[in-house]
């Protein structure tokens, strides 16, 4: 059965409410189609009160394309099943440090980084917690023609390696030779979908740019790392309980605020395989 809903924009550069669609009911393909279509347009949607469970969860991901299993993540078990499409998030008192706390694009050291990422929070902090969303149609587009040009014939190295041991050394489960992905990425790439261009670095996994000398690679990446966080480019979505935040990795970047320890926060997320950056 065909679903009508509205999107409400954020801002007026990216972000987007999703009113009136319910995620537990299975999407036509009329639908699905006018869904995508947002998705494209405003970068991020945005869905309040989505009741659904892990397995209707996959479902809505699965409509976007095959799901992608997280390099550094023990498969989620519930009662007794495991759902390796599943990366849990959460965060407590004991937490040293929080998955998403700087701008990134997710797993983008992977050599067909995610496409999409879809979240559900289903525990939230009574404050604090917001996910910030930034626009790298509008990062790119702010840049003067000379950097274009410049950028637009480098490649970067995007390496997992330090992220993810970190990560598995605070949660138990480091091992000493496991490897992580290491992939190069145009700086600059074009959308499959839209052919718009986009940055395509972040903190999380870019090392370095390549066939430059360190020196030029660490203040280009500093200036691009300052020009990619300017407000201007950005919106902030609130979480509520059983709200759900979809975002397109290819052409945004996230960054998760960790503002409310010693609180509980945490949710699953589904994420869609994407293809070779180009």
């Amino acid at each position: 059965m065909t679903q009508h809903f509205e999107i409400e924009p954020v801002t007026p550069t990216i972000g987007g409410n999703v009113v009136g669609l319910d995620l537990s009911q299975p999407l036509s393909d009329e639908t699905f189609e006018q869904l995508h279509a947002a998705f494209l347009d405003r970068k991020a949607l945005f869905f309040r009160d989505q009741d659904i469970s892990l397995e209707q969860h996959k479902a809505f991901g699965r409509r976007f394309g095959d799901l992608h299993i997280h390099p550094s993540a023990r498969p989620y078990k519930a009662d007794g099943v495991e759902h390796p499409e599943i990366l849990f998030l959460h965060a407590d008192e004991k937490t040293t440090r929080t998955a998403g706390d700087t701008w990134h694009s997710d797993v983008s050291c992977d050599p067909e980084p995610p496409m999409a990422s879809i979240l559900r929070l289903v525990k939230i902090p009574p404050s604090g917690g917001d996910t910030l969303f930034a626009c790298m149609y509008s990062a790119y587009d702010a840049l003067s023609e000379p950097m274009k040009q410049y950028l637009g014939e480098l490649t970067a190295i995007h390496d997992g390696a330090s992220n993810y041991r970190d990560r598995a050394k605070r949660r138990d489960n480091f091992i000493e030779d496991k490897e992580y992905p290491r992939n190069g990425h145009p700086v600059v790439r074009t959308h499959p979908e839209t052919g718009e261009k986009a940055l395509y670095v972040n903190t999380a996994f870019t090392s370095h740019i390549d066939a430059v000398p360190k020196a030029e690679s660490d203040a280009v990446l500093a200036f691009l790392y300052q020009h990619i966080s300017n407000a201007a480019f950005q919106c902030r979505f609130q979480w509520t309980e059983n709200a759900i935040a979809m975002w397109d990795n290819r052409c945004t970047l996230h960054h998760a605020m960790w503002d409310y320890y010693p609180n509980v926060r945490s949710g699953f997320r589904v994420t869609v395989q994407g293809d070779k950056p180009l």
